[in-house]
């Protein structure tokens, strides 16, 4: 580990908390995934709380401050919670939530006691356990590093050897079940992931703030991915890019490192959320109002064509008068088609251009197979469950599909 020290233009001190600081971020990325998605990410946090009474009883039988013992104390203790919630969970008396916050709560509490129970007895060796609730970086050794990357390498494996098996757990427990795999078994392998996971974090970042190192880089990596390997890799990306600039921002401000870290980790989160491409909220946003417009001036074009079938070429005042639309949504409707080449111009009488009959025309035949469909897709017996999208129904059903729709509706007599 001296080489890749060496290699940073950092301190000794800033070198290390750096390095710690990513590898946290790429172990949580990636074990955190299979919690978000399997949507108990609170089974992180309470692991997380439960590492400090374990702490501190490794503290008491050991009377020495000794990382690695803490670590083994922490271990045992997030193990103990795992199985708890799991059997608590099991037992059906209890929703998995409920169960999530009896464990959280009463490990945590105990936690806390037993701090204070050790403050009282004025041991100068105690002091900076109470330090694993919000982490010191500034903390780590060379040596922590080197047991950190290898429990990151250890789990990395452990997952690349079983993805497969544990993505058909993670997505469908009951077909996982059926086809002869381990569920329990697979159930037990990602809890242990998670105390790994939440071991190799909560020194750096403590128990408080660690439930968002396991959240944030998946949710991040989530909002651009729609296959479990490929989020995987993202997720611990991008935990490594948080954890490393949250280690660099927190130097060069003299600021906690753990809550630096956290705070840039819920910004990436934030800014995910709202701009990623097909779900950021600022992007449905824009497609909302794109998809408004459009049915604005679609439903504009087609008032234009009922309006030239039943007399002469309309003026935008007679438009809006016939339509009951606002005057605004009219012009900004009607401006989009002329742009567009559809609409011709006969003083302040509107016309269809050729390429705007023909654009009439394709948006009357839509709305017809829509009607179709709603009233006679029922009796398509199409092989699967589907739902088309009203703009391409063709796209949805296929061709064969629409012709025997539209068979139907001609059929029928009409009222």
């Amino acid at each position: 580990m001296d080489w890749l020290i060496e290699l940073l233009p950092l301190s000794y001190t800033n070198a290390v908390v750096l390095i710690g600081s990513v590898t946290i971020g790429i172990t949580a990325g990636v074990l955190g995934s299979f919690a978000v998605l399997r949507e108990r990410s609170l089974v992180g946090d309470a692991i997380a709380h439960a590492t400090l009474p374990g702490v501190v009883i490794a503290f008491i039988a050991s009377g020495a401050k000794d990382a690695s013992t803490l670590a083994v104390g922490a271990a045992l203790a997030g193990v103990a919670a795992a199985l708890l919630i799991v059997g608590i969970e099991r037992t059906g008396r209890l929703r998995p939530d409920a169960a999530i916050g009896v464990v959280l709560s009463a490990f945590f509490s105990l936690g806390i006691v037993l701090l204070t129970y050790v403050a009282n007895f004025n041991n100068a060796n105690q002091a900076g356990l109470d330090q694993y609730l919000f982490g010191q970086a500034a903390g780590l050794l060379e040596g922590d590093l080197v047991a950190m990357a290898a429990l990151c390498l250890a789990s990395l494996a452990i997952v690349a050897a079983l993805l497969r098996p544990l993505r058909a757990t993670l997505f469908d427990a009951e077909f996982a079940g059926s086809i002869g795999l381990p569920v329990r078994a697979l159930e037990l392998i990602t809890m242990a992931a998670l105390v790994v996971a939440v071991i190799v974090g909560v020194r750096t970042v403590g128990a408080i703030l660690m439930v968002a190192m396991l959240i944030v880089p998946a949710v991040t990596a989530r909002q651009f991915c729609d296959r479990l390997p490929t989020m995987l890799v993202a997720a611990g990306a991008t935990g490594a890019v948080v954890g490393g600039s949250g280690a660099l921002i927190s130097e060069s401000a003299a600021l906690p490192t753990g809550p630096v870290v956290v705070l840039v980790g819920s910004g990436a989160a934030v800014c995910a959320l709202l701009f990623a491409p097909r779900r950021g909220v600022a992007w449905n946003a824009r497609r909302l109002i794109r998809d408004r417009r459009r049915a604005v001036t679609e439903g504009v074009l087609v008032d234009v064509e009922t309006a030239l079938h039943a007399g002469p070429p309309p003026t935008s005042t007679e438009l809006m008068l016939a339509s009951g639309r606002p005057r605004r949504a009219l012009r900004r409707a009607l401006r989009d088609l002329d742009r567009a080449g559809i609409l011709e111009r006969d003083g302040d009488r509107i016309l269809l251009s050729e390429a705007g009959a023909a654009a009439a025309h394709a948006v009357l035949e839509r709305r017809d197979l829509w009607h179709a469909w709603l009233e006679y897709g029922w009796k398509l017996e199409l092989p699967d469950a589907r739902e088309p999208d009203p703009s391409d129904l063709r796209g949805g059903l296929g061709d064969a599909a629409v012709e025997r729709l539209r068979a139907l509706a001609a059929s029928e007599p009409t009222q």
